[in-house]
Protein backbone atom coordinates (compact mmCIF):
# COMPACT_ATOMS: atom_id res chain seq x y z
CA UNK A 1 0.00 0.00 0.00
CA UNK A 2 2.88 2.34 0.83
CA UNK A 3 4.41 1.62 -2.58
CA UNK A 4 1.21 2.67 -4.38
CA UNK A 5 1.26 5.98 -2.52
CA UNK A 6 4.91 6.49 -3.48
CA UNK A 7 4.11 5.68 -7.11
CA UNK A 8 1.21 8.13 -7.23
CA UNK A 9 3.21 10.91 -5.56
CA UNK A 10 6.20 10.19 -7.82
CA UNK A 11 3.95 10.47 -10.89
CA UNK A 12 2.61 13.81 -9.66
CA UNK A 13 6.18 15.01 -9.10
CA UNK A 14 7.43 13.92 -12.50
CA UNK A 15 4.44 15.17 -14.46
CA UNK A 16 4.32 18.46 -12.56
CA UNK A 17 8.07 18.98 -12.91
CA UNK A 18 8.07 18.20 -16.62
CA UNK A 19 5.04 20.43 -17.13
CA UNK A 20 6.92 23.31 -15.48
CA UNK A 21 9.71 22.90 -18.04
CA UNK A 22 7.14 22.54 -20.84
CA UNK A 23 5.45 25.74 -19.67
CA UNK A 24 8.74 27.63 -19.68
CA UNK A 25 9.94 26.34 -23.06
CA UNK A 26 6.69 25.94 -24.99
CA UNK A 27 4.19 28.27 -23.35
CA UNK A 28 6.48 31.24 -22.72
CA UNK A 29 6.20 31.15 -18.92
CA UNK A 30 8.84 32.74 -16.70
CA UNK A 31 12.09 30.90 -16.02
CA UNK A 32 10.99 30.94 -12.37
CA UNK A 33 8.79 27.97 -13.27
CA UNK A 34 12.02 25.96 -13.33
CA UNK A 35 12.51 26.28 -9.57
CA UNK A 36 9.42 24.31 -8.48
CA UNK A 37 9.80 22.14 -11.57
CA UNK A 38 13.29 21.07 -10.54
CA UNK A 39 12.15 20.48 -6.95
CA UNK A 40 9.28 18.34 -8.23
CA UNK A 41 11.64 16.24 -10.36
CA UNK A 42 14.02 15.71 -7.43
CA UNK A 43 11.05 14.68 -5.29
CA UNK A 44 9.99 12.25 -8.03
CA UNK A 45 13.43 10.57 -8.01
CA UNK A 46 13.51 10.35 -4.22
CA UNK A 47 10.04 8.83 -4.03
CA UNK A 48 10.67 6.28 -6.77
CA UNK A 49 13.86 5.15 -5.01
CA UNK A 50 11.80 4.29 -1.90
CA UNK A 51 9.86 1.49 -3.61
CA UNK A 52 10.47 -1.83 -1.88
CA UNK A 53 11.43 -4.33 -4.57
CA UNK A 54 14.25 -6.71 -5.36
CA UNK A 55 14.95 -5.13 -8.77
CA UNK A 56 14.87 -1.46 -9.72
CA UNK A 57 13.77 -2.31 -13.25
CA UNK A 58 10.55 -3.89 -12.02
CA UNK A 59 9.86 -0.86 -9.84
CA UNK A 60 10.21 1.24 -13.00
CA UNK A 61 7.85 -1.07 -14.90
CA UNK A 62 5.14 -0.60 -12.29
CA UNK A 63 5.76 3.12 -12.25
CA UNK A 64 5.48 3.25 -16.05
CA UNK A 65 1.92 1.98 -15.97
CA UNK A 66 0.94 4.38 -13.22
CA UNK A 67 2.70 7.24 -15.02
CA UNK A 68 0.69 6.61 -18.19
CA UNK A 69 -2.62 6.57 -16.32
CA UNK A 70 -1.64 9.68 -14.32
CA UNK A 71 -0.60 11.47 -17.52
CA UNK A 72 -4.04 10.89 -19.00
CA UNK A 73 -5.59 12.30 -15.82
CA UNK A 74 -3.28 15.33 -16.14
CA UNK A 75 -4.29 15.74 -19.79
CA UNK A 76 -7.93 15.82 -18.75
CA UNK A 77 -7.74 17.67 -15.42
CA UNK A 78 -5.04 20.27 -16.08
CA UNK A 79 -5.02 20.71 -19.84
CA UNK A 80 -8.76 20.26 -20.29
CA UNK A 81 -8.44 17.62 -23.02
CA UNK A 82 -10.60 14.58 -22.44
CA UNK A 83 -8.77 11.34 -23.30
CA UNK A 84 -10.37 9.52 -26.22
CA UNK A 85 -11.01 5.81 -26.54
CA UNK A 86 -7.58 5.22 -28.10
CA UNK A 87 -5.88 6.89 -25.15
CA UNK A 88 -7.85 4.64 -22.81
CA UNK A 89 -7.20 1.48 -24.84
CA UNK A 90 -3.49 2.28 -24.88
CA UNK A 91 -3.46 2.86 -21.12
CA UNK A 92 -5.25 -0.44 -20.49
CA UNK A 93 -2.73 -2.28 -22.69
CA UNK A 94 0.15 -0.67 -20.80
CA UNK A 95 -1.36 -1.55 -17.43
CA UNK A 96 -1.94 -5.13 -18.60
CA UNK A 97 1.68 -5.38 -19.75
CA UNK A 98 2.82 -3.96 -16.45
CA UNK A 99 0.79 -6.59 -14.58
CA UNK A 100 2.28 -9.42 -16.64
CA UNK A 101 5.81 -8.26 -15.88
CA UNK A 102 5.16 -7.64 -12.19
CA UNK A 103 3.17 -10.73 -11.34
CA UNK A 104 4.81 -13.39 -13.54
CA UNK A 105 6.81 -16.04 -11.67
CA UNK A 106 10.33 -14.77 -12.36
CA UNK A 107 13.46 -16.82 -11.81
CA UNK A 108 15.91 -15.37 -9.33
CA UNK A 109 19.50 -14.90 -10.34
Amino acid sequence: MKSILFYVLAAAGEIGGCYAFWSWLRLGKSAWWLVPGTAALVTFALLLSQIETDAAGRAYVAYGGIYIAASLLWLWGVEGIRPDRWDLVGAVLCLAGMAVILFAPHRTA
